[in-house]
């Protein structure tokens, strides 16, 4: 295996905000005994730190015990949803037909790298038959309390031990829509390959660093030439 391809989950891969606000809303009920008012923009950041801010914001004072209780709160409302994701969410323009492009490069293999919890990550994408192409098991998810760009070197130590291989910033591409997976790819050595279909304008995706920039999956001519291009061989000698 000579390539390691993290990809980000919302707002790249699939689109399921009406059902994941719905379970953020019936988590905060358990947790606090209180509706929840205030809603936090996700913008590519964990779901670790989201429920501090979602607590802050609607005037709860946070304990340890808080991130624990709130994250398995959250688990089990998403998974009691699970069977609307596809029909109220949205597979994003070009999704399955890249990961599958992808998967047919030589050493690659494709994992996630998002904010989303590894339990709710795996439903998103299982609703709409991604799931197929991703190794969860070397992902970084939101219940680890890491930043991005550390947690993109845990997936691929965790990717490394698995392959028997070692995947480094020659060989690595995040593939995301938002300022903050280029800043962390970038940070953590790796390749980014940034899809302007969420909330980031190509312009900050640009700046923020971003090798590729793509309109959206549609063409995953685009998408394997993008990532080829980045991990060659070559490039990897001359890293």
């Amino acid at each position: 295996m000579s390539r390691l391809v993290l990809w980000n989950v919302d707002l790249t891969l699939v689109d399921v905000s009406i059902v994941a606000r719905e379970a953020y809303a019936d988590a905060f009920r358990q947790v606090t005994g209180r509706p929840l008012v205030k809603l936090t923009q996700h913008n590519g950041r964990p779901d670790s730190e989201i429920v501090f801010e979602m607590l802050a914001i609607n005037g709860i004072v946070a304990e340890d015990a808080h991130l624990p209780k709130f994250l398995d709160a959250l688990a089990e409302a998403f998974g009691a949803r699970r069977k609307r994701l596809a029909k109220e969410g949205r597979m994003m323009s070009g999704a399955v037909e890249a990961l599958k492009a992808v998967a047919r490069l030589d050493g690659a293999v494709q994992s996630v790298l998002t904010g989303t919890i590894k339990s709710n990550a795996v439903h998103k994408l299982t609703a709409f038959g991604l799931d197929k192409h991703i190794d969860f098991e070397v992902g970084g998810y939101g219940e680890e309390v890491y930043p991005k760009a550390t947690l993109l070197q845990v997936a691929q130590g965790r990717a490394g031990k698995k392959y028997g291989a070692i995947f480094d910033g020659s060989n690595t591409v995040m593939i995301g829509d938002s300022a903050r997976d280029v800043q962390a790819a970038k940070i953590a050595g790796a390749s980014m390959i940034a899809v302007a279909s969420g909330r980031s304008l190509p312009a900050a995706l640009r700046d923020a660093g971003a090798d590729v920039i793509l309109p959206d999956l549609s063409n995953p001519s685009e998408v394997v030439a993008a990532v080829a291009g980045l991990t060659t061989p070559a490039r990897a000698r001359q890293s």
